[in-house]
């Protein structure tokens, strides 16, 4: 009598409706492995998690037979935690709003966007560099200087330019024809019409460029004798260090 098909494990099973599962599921979760429930894993129905556990399997399974999500693993407790217990986290608070949002589930994603973490980035900060015109192609512009001139050095000095108003332009333009460097590796950010100033505006900048793994600080840049303007009036130097 052959047994081989019909008695395989239930969590090895690949195909069917997930309605004839047991109620208890184990995840694996960028490697981190989890034990829950079908109903709390489906408990905002509207949501991408929920999606993925509803009608036929829609997840790949790994070696021991469990559904596999690929995602950090790390965060995924406290999508757990405010599933079964509507506990909003208060650690990690950026990544578990990441997660939030690919999981897409909603209640807690507005809960986390009422945080003053989330909301201070999104609300106050992010707001604010929508005003400063092609901020983010002057980020990656400063990286990429910087890292065309790494070669054999230890540091990178990256030459940027700040303007909050039309005026401080004119004369920033006015500055930068005078300026003993190439006009075309100084990247220039502004003008903007929002509160924060420039000071807010470079750390900003630097906030952004740590966040994308770079060593960097800033000083206002002091230009040769004869130059016409105060130069630390718009210039400032980054400096990428290597290692």
């Amino acid at each position: 009598m052959s047994i081989s098909s019909e008695h395989k494990p239930l969590g090895k099973q690949v195909t069917g409706s997930l309605h004839t599962l047991s109620p208890i599921v184990e995840l694996n979760v960028g490697g981190e492995m989890y034990t829950t429930t079908l109903s709390t894993l489906k408990k905002h129905p509207g949501s991408k998690l929920a999606e993925m556990f509803t009608g036929q399997p829609k997840l790949r399974r790994d070696s021991e037979g469990r559904f596999f999500i690929d995602r950090p693993g790390t965060y995924f407790k406290y999508i757990l935690e405010y599933l079964r217990s509507n506990q909003v986290p208060t650690q990690c608070i950026q990544d578990v709003y990441k997660e939030a949002l690919f999981y897409d589930i909603e209640p807690l994603i507005k809960q986390l966007e009422d945080s003053p973490q989330i909301f201070g980035e999104l609300v106050a900060r992010k707001q604010f560099l929508a005003r400063v015109p092609n901020y983010s192609e002057n980020i990656e512009l400063m990286i990429r200087i910087a890292r065309a001139e790494a070669v054999a050095s230890r540091c990178s000095g990256v030459i940027v330019c700040v303007v909050r108003t039309e005026e401080d332009a004119a004369r920033c333009q006015d500055a930068l024809n005078s300026l003993d460097t190439d006009k075309k590796s100084v990247v220039k950010f502004g003008p903007w019409k929002a509160a924060p100033s420039i000071s807010d505006l470079l750390d900003c900048i630097q906030m952004d460029v740590e966040a994308k793994g770079y060593k960097i600080s800033f000083q206002p840049h002091v230009a040769e004798k004869g130059f016409r303007f105060k130069s630390h009036d718009f210039f400032y130097k980054f400096l990428f260090t290597w290692w």
